[in-house]
């Protein structure tokens, strides 16, 4: 039997269409949509380097327009990608990353000024508001691999902190059921089609966008709000303008 996966902007009664019937007919807060938000504890292992002045972190945690849109307000940040990581060159295009059997996840390459920000920093905000870690191979309405929690670790360095804090959460008992989180190696990045770029600034009235990305932004704000900036680090020119 063929595996099918559900994707956010392919299916015909999509989530978006769902959800703009709940705000339309329900008017339900976007804020329900992201009650896996909180501020998990920071890395015991972390590296604070003082000799580079930029490194690049590869985050996949399901769809990327909000984890891209997180970053981009992220202090330290110069720069958030949306993009593939963990398949071949020649599938990494969104309509075949969508079938989920090319390997690869959806992802973000977040370039960042580790004297401002740390990497352990770095992933304390992507486990607490920029996704659900605990979610195998979906993440929210989003269906498939592709959607899959990984982190494509660039060093020994960042390999180790990464395990080390996953490690970590889950002894805590963090959350209600255990991280499946992958720690990977640095697999190839491939930047994703421009529309995809700078989607949640460009297209903040979507429902999608609504109900599942400006909560993770405002929760940024809130539980981070140190690590925040009010305007987002943005790619495209139509987006830095809006």
């Amino acid at each position: 039997m063929s595996s099918v996966w559900i994707d956010h902007r392919m299916t015909p009664i999509s989530r978006l269409s769902l959800l703009g019937l709940l705000v339309a007919l329900f008017g339900i807060s976007p804020t329900l949509a992201n009650d896996m938000t909180m501020v998990v504890p920071a890395p015991l292992v972390d590296d604070r380097r003082q000799d580079a002045t930029a490194e690049t972190a590869v985050l996949a945690g399901g769809c990327f327009w909000g984890v891209q849109a997180v970053f981009q307000h992220v202090k330290g940040v110069s720069r958030a990608v949306s993009g593939y990581a963990g398949g071949t060159k020649e599938s990494a295009t969104y309509d075949m990353v969508s079938s989920g059997r090319t390997g690869h996840a959806e992802a973000v390459e977040i370039t960042f000024d580790p004297r401002v920000v740390s990497y352990g920093t770095i992933l304390q905000i992507f486990f607490s508001v920029a996704h659900n870690p605990t979610e195998l191979n979906r993440q929210g309405p989003d269906l498939g691999p592709q959607y899959r929690s990984a982190i494509f670790t660039q060093d020994a360095t960042q390999r180790r902190i990464a395990e080390a804090y996953v490690a970590q959460l889950d002894k805590a008992g963090i959350y209600r059921k255990r991280i499946v989180t992958q720690v990977n190696g640095a697999d190839p990045f491939y930047t994703a089609e421009a529309y995809h770029q700078d989607y949640a600034t460009l297209h903040p009235r979507e429902p999608y966008i609504v109900f599942h990305d400006l909560p993770k932004i405002e929760a940024l704000k809130r539980l981070f709000a140190a690590s925040a900036r009010s305007k987002p680090v943005l790619l495209t020119k139509a987006g830095a303008e809006e």
